[in-house]
């Protein structure tokens, strides 16, 4: 008889940025009458973006995709340049800004330092959607400096008596964001920081839960997908932190269940942008595996943040 320990980890799945820039594409829907326009994925999940086209959706990456500037137009959760803004006035868009509030507070953040005159550091991926969005909120980009790793914040050099400000993705690993700034703050004992680690409290949250499942588990489950910063840090902290296998899947049809049949003690999570669904269709996949499952929920914090629209 084959039995199976399920360590659901808590908090996982959407935060509150994704529910309220899901809930501003389908009120836009509601009010305006299909189709909308979405600038970017609203939120990286696959499942999320499908459900929304099926309701009228349209995605683009570029504003001058829009065929019918009737229509309104969202920003997504990862925010954009001022020179979308700027593209959609002088186009006479009406543009409907889902930037997640946490995003909002680091843009607030980089035109600060700006106005300094600092040279402003960005911790971050530079392809990423949300660190465009960040470093495009000024105009002179010669003063802002991307870097991802402790090998670049040493090898970073700037001019002598320079003032220092530093920003990050939300979405990093909170220990290797901590350690590079910490670095930067050796090199440059002048940098100015958030008062507040501009690491989300979801994304926090969800690695948190991550480390005590991989106390417990032999292998841990993020649901996310591949183009998830949050869900891909989660799948790495699972293996940092002990468990001796991790995977990262859309959904149940991705898991090779011949790497986890035999296994016993398996911790299941999701990324912020991943729905709630996706772990139940995953939890009847073991029930229908196994002959015993017992579900233990392991809880790290209780999230009641929720943003206006």
């Amino acid at each position: 008889m084959s039995t199976a320990d399920i360590y659901l980890a808590s908090p996982r799945g959407f935060c509150a940025g994704v529910k309220r820039a899901v809930a501003i594409v389908e009120k836009t829907l509601h009010q305006y009458g299909a189709p909308v326009f979405v600038r970017h994925e609203i939120v990286h999940n696959k499942y999320v973006v499908e459900n929304l086209k099926q309701k009228g959706a349209v995605f683009i990456e570029e504003l001058s995709e829009i065929n019918d500037n009737s229509r309104p137009v969202i920003i997504s959760a990862h925010g954009a340049p001022q020179k979308v803004f700027k593209e959609a006035e002088q186009l006479n868009l009406k543009a409907i800004d889902a930037t997640c509030p946490l995003v909002k507070r680091v843009h607030q953040q980089i035109k600060r330092l700006d106005k300094k005159g600092c040279e402003i550091i960005v911790i971050g991926k530079k392809e990423h959607a949300e660190i465009i969005g960040t470093t495009g909120q000024i105009a002179n980009q010669d003063k802002i400096h991307i870097i991802n790793s402790l090998n670049e914040a040493e090898n970073l050099q700037l001019p002598q008596q320079a003032k220092t400000g530093v920003v990050t993705q939300t979405t990093l690993a909170a220990e290797d964001t901590d350690e590079i700034i910490a670095l930067l703050q050796c090199k440059f004992p002048s940098l100015e920081t958030l008062s507040n680690n501009d690491i989300c409290y979801a994304t926090t949250h969800r690695q948190a839960a991550v480390k005590e499942l991989a106390k417990e588990c032999e292998a841990i489950i993020v649901i996310g997908s591949k183009n998830s910063s949050n869900s891909k840090h989660l799948k790495e902290i699972a293996l940092r932190f002990g468990a001796a296998k991790a995977f990262l899947i859309d959904d149940a049809t991705e898991l090779d269940w011949k790497e986890i049949i035999n296994l016993q003690q398996i911790g299941i999570s999701a990324g912020a942008s991943a729905p709630e669904y996706l772990v139940e269709e995953l939890i009847n996949e073991f029930k229908r595996r196994y002959d015993i499952i017992n579900i233990h929920n392991v809880i790290v914090a209780e999230e009641q943040v929720n943003f206006k629209l």
